[in-house]
């Protein structure tokens, strides 16, 4: 039984699109690789990132070690703490080499880790953090975590070394400030930037990452050049040339969303901490250029999660647009096959009598051809006829055939008057079982249009069963009328189906287009919304130009030229 539920969980997840879970005993080992490959990075960043120790605190305006942690806590949960525990105890061991006891150390890590921990539960459990970030509020969120997390830790470690008297009261601004600018900077250039990387590692396409390498490469170039006039050319005065990084980074941000703003916002950072470095500046100066970079951080977030946004939501409308369309064409299809089931035993009678005809005639000329001096002229004029039946029943078939057609519009030259004919063909008979007469009245001199010639079809087709079937409700006969003409636009052309029937509602007047509308028992509601929908997509209109009984008249116009987008 165990055995038939974990296959059954892992065909549902391989049935979704994700990797099945491995073994357990393969999942401890992952998991113990990761931790400890985390647990490295931690302190290699630690050891890198210019760390300098101010009274037992780790002064810095740079800790990109704690950005690595709180992804993976945001990503894989709070539990990640103990990562950031053991790192600090163990930065504070072997890269500060740090004087303060043990006990103060623990409680260092431990401050730290429960203020990172505690905020990464908050955003992910009460605040719902997406930590896809496809979302200006997921963000927003993280930036605000992180400075939240960074406030509380600073406020929480400087209190401790204050208390334990490592720390005095006027120290307290020096130390802290950098400190949680280096904790909010590095939150909020690495975590976005680790988690994208999370997001796209099933994702990657060899072509695409040259090209993003390529656009990284001289983004990198700019970036680099950008420091070089604002830390070395300026001589000092780089705080007033600062601006210029917001270049690339909104540039990338606008071109590449949210993971161009991530990789653009992770090298100048780089970028500027190897300049400081190199330059010799003190940590005041360091906290000074930290404090702009995070402003540009922020704004690089924004402008590329903005852009990511905006891109989503035009690839979800799209897709929704489509998949729109693909449920029209069904509808449409629906809707024809619902005429023809509609006008089935109609249709069945006038092939019938076509070919009844022509068997008849077929049986008067075997009749002649077998009696000795047979009249041939008569078995000629015979032929003739049978020959013309059985293309009236081919024709017949022909249109039902076509008319049913299903697939992308073909757009062409059309006669309005061969509309007109071919559909009269398909709804003539149900008319005739009905008693029901049709009138066809014609302008001789109108243009030829361009559109589909099924779906303008599909529109006659649908107006003149809805006559049909509205004089046939009184239970007499009745007439319907169709009228070809020039509209009152030189520019198009206006058909009208008039029929003598009960009129239309009022109540159903203003909703009779809309879907799923329908005042008969049996009616699916579609026709009159997917002609419409046909009609508008030709750049022509539709219209009831009378309900009244008697009098029920519905009214299409169609342009000559469609629009250019059919």
């Amino acid at each position: 039984m165990q055995q038939s539920e974990l296959a059954s969980q892992s065909s549902a997840m391989m049935h979704d699109g994700e990797t099945p879970p491995a073994p357990l005993g393969r999942r401890i080992v992952v998991n113990a690789t990761v931790v400890s490959a985390v647990f490295a990075a931690f302190l290699a960043l630690e050891w890198i990132s210019f760390i300098h120790e101010y009274k037992g605190l780790p002064v810095t305006p740079w800790n990109p070690g704690l950005g690595v942690v709180f992804a993976i806590m945001v990503y894989a949960g709070p539990t990640a703490g103990l990562i950031l525990f053991a790192g600090v105890v163990a930065s504070e061991a072997f890269v500060l080499d740090t004087d303060l006891g043990w006990n103060v150390v623990l409680s260092l890590a431990a401050l730290t880790a429960a203020s990172y921990t505690a905020i990464a539960g908050l955003v992910r459990r009460t605040l719902g953090l997406d930590s896809r970030l496809s979302h200006l509020r997921d963000v927003l969120i993280l930036l605000c975590a992180g400075l939240c997390g960074a406030v509380a830790s600073g406020t929480l470690l400087t209190a401790l070394l204050v208390g334990v008297g490592t720390l005095d009261w006027p120290d307290v601004w020096n130390a802290s400030v950098p400190l949680v600018i280096g904790d909010v900077i590095g939150i909020a250039v690495v975590t976005p930037l680790l988690l994208r990387l999370v997001i796209h590692r099933h994702h990657f396409d060899p072509l695409q990452i040259a090209t993003f390498v390529s656009e990284t490469l001289l983004l990198a170039g700019v970036i680099m050049v950008a420091l070089f006039v604002i830390l070395v050319r300026d001589g000092g005065g780089g705080h007033k040339l600062f601006y210029l990084l917001f270049l690339p980074v909104v540039a990338a941000a606008l071109r590449r969303g949210l993971d161009g703003a991530c990789v653009a916002l992770a090298t100048a950072q780089l970028g500027l901490v190897a300049f400081l470095h190199l330059r010799g500046y003190n940590t005041q100066v360091f906290t000074d250029f930290q404090t702009q970079m995070l402003v540009l951080t922020a704004t690089g977030l924004i402008v590329g999660v903005a852009v990511t946004e905006r891109r989503h939501a035009d690839r979800v409308a799209r897709e929704a647009q489509a998949r729109a369309k693909q449920k029209e064409s069904e509808a449409a299809q629906a809707a024809r096959f619902n005429l023809v089931s509609g006008m089935a035993s109609a249709l069945a009678h006038e092939i019938t009598q076509p070919m009844t005809a022509a068997r008849a005639l077929a049986r008067s000329v075997q009749h002649i051809l077998r009696t000795p001096g047979g009249d041939l002229k008569r078995a000629d004029t015979n032929l003739t006829s049978m020959i013309a039946q059985i293309d009236h029943a081919g024709d017949v078939l022909r249109h039902v055939r076509d008319f049913l057609r299903r697939g992308a519009p073909q757009t062409s030259t059309i006669d309005v008057h061969t509309v007109v004919r071919e559909a009269m063909t398909l709804v003539q008979a149900d008319a005739a079982a009905r008693k029901i007469a049709i009138k066809v009245t014609a302008d001789p001199g109108l243009p030829p249009l361009h559109g589909d010639h099924v779906q303008l079809q599909q529109v006659l087709i649908n107006l003149v069963h809805n006559a049909i079937e509205a004089v046939a409700s009184t239970g007499r006969t009745g007439t319907v009328q169709v009228a070809t003409r020039r509209s009152d636009d030189p520019c198009g052309v206006e058909i009208a189906v008039m029929d003598d029937g009960p009129g239309i509602a009022p109540d159903m007047v203003d909703r009779v287009f809309q879907p799923l509308a329908t005042s008969k028992h049996e009616g699916l509601g579609l026709g009159l919304s997917i002609s419409s929908s046909i009609v508008a997509a030709h750049g022509g209109r539709i219209w009831i130009h009378s309900a009244e009984p008697g009098q029920t008249e519905f009214r299409v116009f169609l342009p000559m030229s469609p629009p250019a987008t059919m």
